[in-house]
């Protein structure tokens, strides 16, 4: 008689090894299916280990493993905004959204299900990391702008238009990803441009920004 096929050896991993294993496998699934549609069963068997392992590197099941995954897609997210501040500031802008526009396409379902809510598996920490992100952005942003102290309006713009970023990106993807994502990036840079000429008009802050920080862009 031929012996069965020797299952593949168990390799041990170290503590934080194991949890990020994990943490990668949860995501990739999240990425693409909404996180009420994923269970620790599908977990386990994506990372090639039992369900109680990870219960017990998630005792709190799930939500615990969704909202360590959310706080590491949150902190990839954070990075895209991170541009080194050199060079014209549109162009810094451009690449920032390059990375965004690249994460979003990686991610498709799970970022429609993080940023539209409604998930059996949201709660109000969820929503602050998800904030975070948007805070984060912001600072970024005010940043490139060489602004220390923006007035509300100022403030308000910048709101605005991660807001509309975060809109287009979620149309994008119910739109089968059209237009190319270059397209889109450019079309959102000129919105952001826009935004703040319209803004300048009302606020001496911000028309100063453009006078100065936008008139040398091409």
């Amino acid at each position: 008689m031929t012996p069965p096929a020797a299952s593949p050896a168990y390799r041990r991993l170290g503590v934080e090894e194991r949890r990020s294993q994990l943490l990668d496998a949860a995501l990739n699934l999240f990425a693409h299916r909404a996180p009420e549609d994923v269970s620790l069963d599908d977990v386990a068997e994506a990372a090639g280990v039992s369900r109680p392992l990870v219960y017990r590197y998630f005792p709190g099941g799930k939500q615990q493993l969704y909202e360590a995954a959310l706080r590491s897609a949150a902190e990839e997210l954070r990075q895209c905004f991170d541009e080194p501040r050199e060079g014209p500031l549109l162009p810094r802008l451009g690449r920032a959204l390059d990375r965004y526009l690249t994460f979003v396409d990686e991610h498709d379902a799970g970022f429609t299900a993080l940023l539209q809510g409604g998930s059996v598996v949201e709660t109000s920490r969820t929503t602050a990391i998800v904030d975070g992100v948007r805070r984060a952005a912001a600072e970024h942003i005010m940043s490139h702008l060489e602004i220390t102290g923006p007035g509300p309006r100022l403030r308000m713009t910048v709101r605005m238009w991660i807001t509309a970023v975060e809109a287009a990106s979620l149309i994008w993807l119910d739109e089968d990803k059209q237009p190319p994502a270059d397209e889109l990036r450019d079309w959102l840079v000129e919105q952001f441009v826009a935004l703040l000429t319209v803004t300048a008009r009302r606020d001496a802050q911000t028309a100063e920004l453009v006078r100065g920080a936008l008139a040398a862009e091409t």
